[in-house]
């Protein structure tokens, strides 16, 4: 569990950084064909990144729907992450999706499973 809510934080991470990178470039007055539709672009990668932060947080923390929301978001890097390798851009397409391929894959780890489907104790699961 630690493992894979680190990747989601990471991911999480990286998207804040895309942000602050398109920050800075619509700054300097990089050329775009349409302001709000950058602004659009913008709003939806800080949302992706504050999403992808919660999901980490509350996936270390043992809840229910957190599985599925990280099960969606490998999915959505893997559509970007396959295409990026056969672009040409081998490392930074393997950035993208080995780590996305080792969270599925323990997303449906007995322990995992089990830790996240917790229902007695001192809290339930949500």
């Amino acid at each position: 569990m630690v493992v894979i809510s680190i990747v989601v934080v990471l991911e999480a991470l990286a998207l804040l950084t895309a942000a602050a990178l398109y920050i800075y470039q619509l700054a300097i007055g990089a050329p775009v064909s349409s302001f709000w539709g950058a602004v659009f672009t913008l709003a939806l990668l800080l949302a992706f990144s504050a999403w992808l932060f919660a999901v980490g947080h509350f996936l270390f923390r043992g809840y229910r729907w957190t599985r599925a929301a990280a099960l969606v978001a490998q999915l959505f890097v893997l559509t970007i992450g396959f295409p990026t390798i056969t672009g040409g851009l081998l490392l930074a397409g393997l950035a993208m999706v080995v780590p996305a391929l080792a969270v599925i894959v323990l997303l449906f780890d007995k322990r995992v499973i089990a830790f996240a489907s917790r229902t007695s104790g001192s809290r339930a699961a949500l």
